[in-house]
């Protein structure tokens, strides 16, 4: 998937998830882009909604949290600018189908919520618009997940559209996550049954390691909240969050990892070009011998560095006489032999 100047072949993609921890203050919205442009990531992601097309009428205490949560229109436009000019990437997730729409104007990619990832016709309009797409996979089982991935390659089949332009993050729905239910397993799991697309993981754990662990599991885009205050209010999400601290350790970590996993393939490595020679054994006479005498297997010891015959050649070796003699333990080489 390539996202902006983001190859995820070559680079993890870490998003800052601010989601709604600003709480509906733009001025700290405006902060924490700010600051997640300090820390290493390559994303910051919101949430973008229309209450009344969130929760239903009923739940009057949830609709007034949400309303004071939310962020205009206006708004996210002037944060998307703002990211931009901090070489951020910025993209919102849209809650309602009217927001997916107003999103499809500023970003270039879009992110389909766990809670979400079997409203269809909100996966339908986005997947119209032919823009990369991240789906959560948190609460869905793999029946659940076949059926998003179907819909969204059969909505872009017109449109050419890559399947590596589709990413799916393992995710679990609980805030916060118990370390024993991350279950990053399901990483791989995912690698295997969806092979053509990207996978990444989306972090609700306490503290940083599952995100970290999640890149060696397998995951090209990780994705953790992030807040600048995990004590700001009572709202949950803060508590699950890295701060700005942690956020730049999980980076570097991450960055780290990377470096370490390498690719997929099995070779000799530069730093191991010495070890060839000195950490190699070569096969050498088990006693004194003097010169004449025919080689027999009984007469044949391995030892290193390994700059003569190579173990498996004893046979070019066995019934061949020595041309000087040779001490126990020395190397026979090819001149060595008549």
């Amino acid at each position: 998937m390539r996202i902006g100047k983001i190859n995820t072949k070559n680079k993890v993609f870490i998003i800052a998830e601010i989601g709604n921890n600003h709480e509906g203050s733009f001025k700290l919205a405006k902060k924490m882009i700010n600051k997640a442009a300090t820390v290493g990531v390559d994303a910051v992601k919101f949430q973008t909604f229309l209450p009344e097309h969130l929760v239903s009428f009923e739940d009057q205490s949830r609709l007034n949290k949400l309303r004071g949560f939310q962020l205009s229109y206006e708004q996210f436009k002037e944060l998307s600018k703002i990211a931009k000019k901090k070489g951020l990437i910025f993209f919102s997730t849209p809650l309602d189908i009217k927001s997916a729409k107003f999103l499809n104007t500023i970003q270039p990619i879009f992110k389909i919520a766990s809670g979400d990832n079997n409203f269809y016709p909100l996966i339908d309009t986005v997947a119209k618009f032919g823009k990369s797409i991240i789906v959560s996979t948190g609460v869905a089982n793999i029946d659940e997940i076949q059926k998003v991935y179907n819909k969204i390659l059969k909505a872009w089949s017109k449109k050419k559209k890559n399947n590596q332009n589709l990413a799916l993050l393992h995710c679990v729905s609980s805030y916060p996550v118990p370390n024993e239910q991350a279950n990053l397993a399901s990483i791989s799991y995912l690698k295997k049954f969806f092979p053509d697309v990207i996978v990444g993981y989306s972090d609700h754990t306490v503290g940083i390691n599952a995100a970290v662990l999640s890149v060696v599991a397998g995951a090209r885009i990780v994705e953790k909240h992030f807040t600048l205050d995990k004590n700001l209010s009572d709202f949950r999400d803060h508590k699950l969050s890295a701060d700005p601290e942690e956020m730049r350790l999980m980076v570097n970590k991450i960055r780290e990892a990377e470096k370490m996993i390498g690719k997929e393939e099995k070779k000799s490595q530069l730093c191991e070009k010495e070890m060839n020679i000195i950490g190699r054994r070569s096969i050498a006479v088990a006693r004194n011998l003097k010169v004449g005498t025919k080689l027999s297997s009984s007469d044949l010891t391995w030892v290193r560095p390994g700059k003569g015959f190579s173990p498996g050649n004893e046979k070019k070796i066995i019934g061949k006489q020595i041309s000087r003699s040779l001490k126990m333990g020395e190397i026979i080489m090819k001149s060595d032999l008549k």
